[in-house]
């Protein structure tokens, strides 16, 4: 169930980005952007991801669509510090997902690495850069963009 994200990686198109949308679903749980809870959250699923996605990768195959958690933990890293704002929380999604997508420089050479590891690797990676591009936008156009 938690390696497929909650069974989206069984939804037979775009099953990243329904593991995306189910991540946020569990965002969106009253203080779940809490540091003390998001940031456990994210390593724990990040370090159980690799070990359930090399076991999805040897029942379907390299880089399965099957298993969605590594959008879990990406979908969760990109929100990281960012105030739970809907307009905030509604473009990280879409830059995620393109970003994801993409896989921008390392990213896409991550998925070379073995396993678990590969399948992780660049939704991480696709993740942080999410959360970097978001929480500079928001510290240069935030104040002004959302509450003028």
């Amino acid at each position: 169930m938690l390696g497929s994200g909650f069974y989206t990686g069984y939804i037979p198109f775009a099953s990243g980005t329904f593991g995306s949308l189910a991540a946020l679903a569990i965002y969106l749980i009253p203080g779940f952007e809490k540091l003390f809870i998001i940031i456990p959250s994210i390593l724990i699923i990040t370090f159980w991801g690799k070990f359930i996605a090399d076991k999805f990768e040897i029942v379907y195959g390299k880089d399965p669509k099957e298993c969605t958690i590594d959008e879990i933990a990406g979908m969760w890293i990109s929100l990281l510090f960012l105030p739970k704002q809907i307009y905030i929380t509604g473009i990280t999604f879409f830059i995620w997902r393109l970003l994801d997508i993409i896989k921008p420089f390392p990213a896409r050479q991550s998925e070379n690495l073995k396993g678990g590891t590969g399948i992780m690797a660049d939704d991480i990676i696709s993740g942080i850069y999410t959360a970097i591009i978001m929480n500079l936008f928001y510290a240069l156009f935030g104040t002004m963009l959302f509450f003028s």
